[in-house]
């Protein structure tokens, strides 16, 4: 990271997605199979109580809280022992759009029975915050406790920012990531109204016959730490946030920069930041969510900043819907568990690659790689760009 002196590990995180409750079963669902026939993709019966003291407590707070504290859970677990000042222990947080969920219940609610059955925790339960606060209260976190809500980039750009806070000296470890459960009826039916949503039920990025996205929910949480200290206590380093980068496309409140100008300006940036060239990248996690405009962007974009001979290519939303806010942190998920088992997961539900995608889109079947330095991109609505650069770390 620019001017940085500390490194930045990754020791621990958690995941919480359709395709698999947990780092090993999502690893297991990125190998497929794809989704077929659905607007919109769901957690099947998903039980909070395992991770709240009481049903009360559960039923307090709404699906995008409880995935976040899931995930939470599981990467304190997997982190093991933080022996950390809790005023320079802080969480960076993402979401696109918060407690949607609680929203559009209390709101039929009111219709049908009138103000005064209006939950008082309706405020506390859609605030976009309540992942976060919720976390830092569970883990007693005194540091910085922010959220980042800027669409599909919101976690991306949260890991980046948690890193630079450890780079600089500020905090010494950090909770971030995201979380979503954004599909209510309305939500999706706007989304479908847009023509965001496939058409065919299937998502396939970079695909000839793309058309559109499958919504999707979930979460994933990581621990980061200063290098040193997280050597000295013993920890496993699953990864090392190399760098990172944020940039505004400035052109439309949906539709991507023609040429994926604004994609550029933020990989190249990412890349500057982790003083790293585009030959040193080994791997790149798409943003890839299936709509022509986006995907065609990206493509140019990688083949401009990376030329003819581009790193391998990778999109997980052909398993995982589209999570919105919570699509870096598993994408980054996938990254940590693509590290580990030496394999890139291929770009489910994608056949056929259109003729304009001159990039090498990993299908199929997952490709073996040699772990090195992958950039995941995040690209959302409001023309927010997110881009983080992941290395491998000791485990």
């Amino acid at each position: 990271m620019e001017g940085r002196e500390r490194r930045v590990a990754i020791t621990g995180y958690g995941v919480v997605a359709p395709c698999g409750l947990g780092k090993d079963a999502f690893w297991q669902g990125l190998l497929g199979p794809a989704i077929t026939d659905a607007k919109a993709i769901f957690i099947e019966n998903w039980d909070p109580s395992a991770y709240y003291a009481s049903p009360k407590e559960s039923r307090r707070a709404d699906a995008v809280e409880q995935f976040a504290i899931a995930s939470a859970t599981e990467a304190f677990e997997h982190a093991g022992k933080i022996d950390v000042d809790p005023r320079r222990f802080g969480i960076i947080y993402g979401t696109g759009i918060g407690g949607l969920r609680t929203l559009e219940e209390q709101i039929e609610l009111r219709l049908e029975k009138g103000e005064r059955r209006v939950s008082p925790f309706l405020v506390p339960m859609m605030m976009g915050n309540a992942s976060g606060a919720a976390i830092s209260m569970r883990y007693g976190l005194q540091g910085p406790n922010e959220t980042i809500c800027t669409a599909c980039a919101a976690a991306t750009h949260a890991i980046g920012y948690a890193a630079r806070l450890i780079a600089w000296g500020r905090c010494d470890a950090m909770v971030t990531g995201g979380s979503e459960a954004a599909g209510t009826l309305t939500s999706i039916a706007g989304f479908n109204n847009m023509t965001a949503l496939s058409s065919t039920g299937s998502s396939r990025p970079f695909d000839a016959d793309r058309d559109g996205f499958v919504m999707g929910e979930g979460s994933a949480t990581f621990i980061l730490e200063e290098w040193d200290r997280a050597v000295a206590r013993g920890a496993t380093i699953y990864g090392e946030i190399l760098g990172a980068a944020s940039t505004a496309d400035a052109h439309h409140i949906t539709a991507p920069a023609p040429g994926g100008t604004g994609a550029i300006n933020c990989m190249t940036l990412a890349l500057d930041d982790a003083h790293l060239a585009p030959g040193d990248i080994r791997q790149i996690n798409a943003h890839g969510t299936s709509t022509p405009l986006n995907d065609a962007a990206e493509a140019e974009a990688v083949k401009v900043v990376f030329g003819p001979n581009s790193p391998p290519m990778t999109s997980i939303k052909g398993v995982t819907g589209h999570s919105l806010g919570a699509a870096g942190a598993l994408e980054a998920a996938a990254v940590l568990l693509s590290i580990q088992h030496r394999l890139i997961p291929p770009t489910a539900g994608t056949t056929t690659l259109s003729d304009d995608m001159r990039v090498d889109i990993v299908m199929g079947a997952p490709r073996d790689w040699v772990p090195g330095p992958t950039i995941s991109n995040n690209f959302g609505f409001g023309g927010h760009n997110g881009s983080i650069i992941i290395g491998p770390g000791n485990a």
